[in-house]
C-alpha cells in the first residue's frame, strides 16, 4: 500500500510538472495566429522556448523582452480559433490575448501591407433568432444567457499602446511587379474587422461588408477569439495586416503579399509586447 501511494504521489508530481505554467508568478501574455508561418515569426523571437501539447495543440512558452508569453497556432476558421482560445484561457489564464495575422482589405483606402488594429470585431456570417423569435446578428453568451454585443470591443489599453508603438515600427514596403519595393508608407489605422467562415474574394461581398459593417478588413478567426475572450473576461486585441483586397484577385494577391503582410503584423505585435 505504501509503495502504491508513493507511486501515485510521484505520478501526480510528474503530471503537475509536465503541465505547470512555466512562469515566475508573473502574468503571461498570449499570442495567437491562424497560420503556421504567422506563429513561426513570433516564436523565432522567444527566449528559452518550451513546448507542450494540450489536446493535440502545441503551445510554446518563453519570454519576449520582459514578458512571459505563450504562443499558439489556432488553425483556420472560427471553430478552430474558438477551441484553441478556450484551451489557452482555461489552462494558462493569460492576462491578455493578442491575435496576429493577415486579412483581406475591404476599405478602398487601404492597400496590401497596411495594418488594421481592430477597435472592434464582428461576425459577418451570423444570423439567428432571439428569445422573441426576432432576427438578430448578436450571439448569445451561454454563461449569462444575455446577448453579446454585435461588435466586440478591443481592450482600450492594448489598443492605445498599439497605436503608440506603431509609430516606431519599421514596416516593410510591399513588393511590386517590377521587383522593386513600394515607397508608399505602410498605413496603420484603428478600424472594424469582420469574421466569417469563408475566404472572401468578391467585390460584391466586399461592398456588402462595407455597407453592413463599414468593415476595414475581413478574415476567418478574429470575432471567434473575441467572443471567447469577451465571455471569459480576458482583454483582447486583434491586429491584422492586409494580404489582399478580398476581390476576384485575392487568391493571387495573397501569394504575392502574404510574407510581407505577415511580417508587418508580427513586427507590430512583437514591439507591442516588448513595450508592455
Amino acid at each position: 500500500m505504501r509503495l502504491f501511494k508513493t507511486l501515485l504521489t510521484a505520478l501526480f508530481m510528474l503530471t503537475q510538472t509536465a503541465h505547470a505554467q512555466p512562469t515566475t508568478g508573473q502574468p503571461i501574455t498570449a499570442l495567437l495566429g491562424a497560420f503556421g508561418a504567422e506563429v513561426a515569426l513570433v516564436k523565432q523571437n522567444l527566449s528559452n522556448p518550451q513546448s507542450m501539447s494540450l489536446s493535440g495543440i502545441e503551445f510554446t512558452t518563453g519570454r519576449i523582452g520582459n514578458q512571459n508569453v505563450v504562443v499558439a497556432e489556432t488553425g483556420i476558421g472560427k471553430v478552430n480559433a474558438a477551441m484553441t482560445t478556450t484551451l489557452l484561457l482555461h489552462y494558462f489564464k493569460p492576462a491578455r490575448v493578442i491575435f496576429t495575422g493577415i486579412a483581406g482589405g475591404t476599405n478602398p483606402d487601404l492597400q496590401p501591407g497596411d495594418i488594421v488594429i481592430a477597435g472592434q470585431t464582428a461576425h459577418h456570417d451570423f444570423n439567428s433568432l432571439n428569445q422573441l423569435a426576432t432576427p438578430t446578428t448578436q450571439t448569445l453568451n451561454p454563461l449569462t444567457k444575455v446577448l453579446n454585443p454585435r461588435y466586440f470591443p478591443a481592450d482600450s489599453g492594448l489598443m492605445q499602446r498599439a497605436i503608440k508603438v506603431a509609430d516606431k515600427v519599421k514596416f516593410e514596403g510591399i513588393p511590386l511587379a517590377n521587383g522593386q519595393v513600394s515607397t508608399r508608407p505602410v498605413r496603420v489605422l484603428v478600424g472594424t474587422v469582420v469574421t466569417g467562415d469563408q475566404f472572401v474574394s468578391s467585390a460584391a461581398k466586399v461592398k456588402q461588408l462595407r455597407t453592413e459593417h463599414n468593415a476595414d478588413a475581413t478574415e476567418m478567426e478574429g470575432a471567434a477569439v473575441a467572443q471567447v475572450c469577451y465571455q471569459l473576461k480576458t482583454p483582447l486585441l486583434v491586429i491584422r495586416s492586409l494580404s489582399d483586397r478580398a476581390d476576384a484577385e485575392a487568391h493571387l494577391d495573397i501569394r504575392a503579399f502574404y510574407p510581407t503582410a505577415a511580417r508587418n503584423s508580427a513586427n507590430l505585435v512583437l514591439a507591442l509586447v516588448k513595450g508592455l
